[in-house]
C-alpha cells in the first residue's frame, strides 16, 4: 500500500471498525456464557467466570492513556483485530481438549483484554480522523454496525450453532463456529489495513510514561474528590445490582430442563428470540428512552428510567412462575423484557455523562465513570450463579425485583441535573 494513497471515504471504514468492536465483545460477554450452557456447566461457574472477564472493559481506562506512546493508532486496531482471529481460533482448538473449559477461560481472557485495548484505539482513530461534523455524521454508522454484530451472533451464529450442535455434537458445533468467526474476524482485519486511515499521534511525540502517570494521578484524584462521589458511585453500582444478575441468569434460564424449572429452549430458538425481536426491541426502547429523556430531562425522567430496568426481572418472574411453551407467548415477552432494558439503561449513561463526568477531565472522568458502571455489572454478574444455584429461578428473580428498590431510594439523595441546567 503507497505511502501515498488518498485516504478513503469514512463510509468505507467506520461500518467494519465498529462491527468488529461489536463482535468482539459480543462473543466474550454474550455468545460463552450460552455456549457453556449448552455444554452442561453449572451457572455459578459460568456467572462467575464470564463476570470476570468484564473486567477488561471496567479497567480499560487505567492503560487507554499509555497508548497515546503508540506512533499510529491504526497499527494498534489492526495488531488487535489479527490477535482477535487468533484467539478465536484458539478457542475452537481448546474446545477439543479435556480440560476445556479452563483452557477456554484462558483463552477468553486473551480475547477480552485484546477486545478492550482494541476498543480504545478504535475510538480515538475515529475521533483522530474526523473532524466534529463528520464525527456526528458517522456516528449513527458507527452504532448500527456495533448492533449489526450483535444480529449476527446472536440471530446467526447461536441459531447456526444450535443446528449444528443437533448434526455433529455441541463440542464439534461450537468449534465450527469459532473457525468461521476467526476467518471472519482475519478478513476484517486485512481489509481493515487497507481501508482505515493512518493517522498518527504526531501531536502527542512529547509525552513520556512518568508524564502519563502523573497525568493519570491528577484524574483519578480530582474524580474522587467532586462532591458527592461516594454516593454517586454507589448509585451507578446500585443501579446496575439487579440487571447484571437478570441479564446473567436469564438467557441461561431460557435453556435450563423444565424438570430444573427452566424453559427448556434449545441453543437455536434462544438465538432466534434474542438476535431478532429481542434485540430489535432493545435498539427502539434506547431510541426512545432518548428521546424521553431529552424530553423531560434527567431528574424528572430517572424514577421511570429506574422503573424500566425492573422490567426484565418482572419478566423473568413471570416466565419461572407461568412457564409458557408457546415460542410466540415467549418472543413477545422477551421483547417487552428488552425494550424495559433498553429504555431504562439510558438512564444510567446520562446520569453519568451529566451528573459525574463535568469538570476539568470531562472524557477521562466520563471513560472512570462508566468503569464503575462496568465493575458494577461485573460485580451483581460474578455473585448471580451462586445466588441463584441457592434460591432457584423463582425466587431468584423475585430478589432481582427487590434488588432495584436500593436505587429507586438513592435517587433522591443524589445530584441529578435538572431541566434548566440541561438546556
Amino acid at each position: 500500500m503507497s505511502a501515498n494513497r488518498p485516504e478513503l471515504s469514512p463510509i468505507r471504514w467506520v461500518p467494519s471498525l465498529y462491527f468488529v468492536q461489536g463482535l468482539q465483545f459480543f462473543v466474550v460477554m454474550l455468545i460463552a456464557g450460552l455456549m457453556f450452557k449448552s455444554m452442561g456447566v453449572p451457572n455459578d461457574q459460568i456467572a462467575r467466570w464470564t463476570g470476570l472477564l468484564g473486567l477488561a472493559w471496567a479497567i480499560k481506562p487505567l492503560w487507554s492513556p499509555f497508548l497515546e506512546l503508540a506512533r499510529s493508532k491504526k497499527l494498534i486496531v489492526v495488531a488487535m483485530q489479527f490477535t482477535g482471529a487468533a484467539g478465536l481460533a484458539l478457542m475452537a482448538l481448546a474446545l477439543q481438549l479435556p480440560m476445556y473449559f479452563a483452557a477456554s477461560i484462558a483463552v477468553l481472557f486473551l480475547l477480552a483484554y485484546a477486545s478492550a485495548t482494541h476498543d480504545i484505539a478504535c475510538d480515538g482513530l475515529y475521533m483522530a480522523s474526523l473532524d466534529a461534523k463528520q464525527q456526528a455524521a458517522y456516528a449513527g454508522w458507527q452504532g448500527a454496525f456495533f448492533n449489526a454484530s450483535k444480529f449476527l451472533t446472536l440471530g446467526g451464529l447461536l441459531v447456526l450453532a444450535g443446528h449444528l450442535e443437533k448434526s455433529v455434537g455441541v463440542f464439534n458445533a461450537w468449534s465450527l463456529i469459532f473457525v468461521l468467526l476467526a476467518v471472519l474476524l482475519a478478513l476484517l482485519a486485512a481489509y481493515n489495513a487497507y481501508a482505515l486511515p493512518g493517522a498518527l499521534n504526531t501531536e502527542h511525540a512529547e509525552l513520556t510514561v512518568a508524564g502519563i502517570f502523573g497525568t493519570l494521578k491528577e484524574v483519578v484524584a480530582d474524580f474522587l474528590g467532586k462532591p458527592g462521589i461516594w454516593l454517586a458511585i454507589l448509585f451507578i453500582v446500585m443501579f446496575r445490582f439487579a440487571e447484571g444478575q437478570v441479564q446473567t441468569i436469564g438467557p441461561l434460564f431460557l435453556i435450563e430442563a423444565r424438570d430444573k424449572g427452566g424453559l427448556g429452549l434449545t441453543t437455536e430458538q434462544v438465538g432466534g428470540i434474542y438476535g431478532t425481536a429481542g434485540t430489535a426491541a432493545f435498539l427502539v426502547g434506547s431510541i426512545l428512552g432518548g428521546y424521553f429523556t431529552s424530553w423531560l430531562g434527567l431528574k424528572r425522567a430517572m424514577p421511570v428510567l429506574i422503573l424500566a430496568m425492573a422490567v426484565p426481572n418482572v419478566v423473568f418472574y413471570y416466565l419461572s412462575v407461568a412457564l409458557p411453551s408457546d415460542l410466540w407467548h415467549l418472543g413477545a415477552a422477551i421483547s417487552v423484557e428488552m425494550f424495559g432494558y433498553g429504555f431504562g439503561f439510558v438512564g444510567m449513561i446520562l446520569y453519568i455523562m451529566q451528573s459525574v463526568a463535568p469538570g476539568r477531565f470531562q472524557t477521562a472522568h466520563y471513560a472512570l465513570g462508566s468503569g464503575v458502571m462496568q465493575l458494577g455489572f461485573i460485580f451483581s454478574k460474578t455473585i448471580s450463579g451462586d445466588v441463584q444455584m441457592a434460591m432457584g429461578y423463582q425466587d431468584f428473580f423475585l430478589w432481582t425485583i427487590a434488588c432495584g428498590v436500593p436505587a429507586l431510594l438513592l435517587m433522591f439523595f443524589v445530584r441529578l441535573p435538572s431541566p434548566a441546567k440541561m438546556d
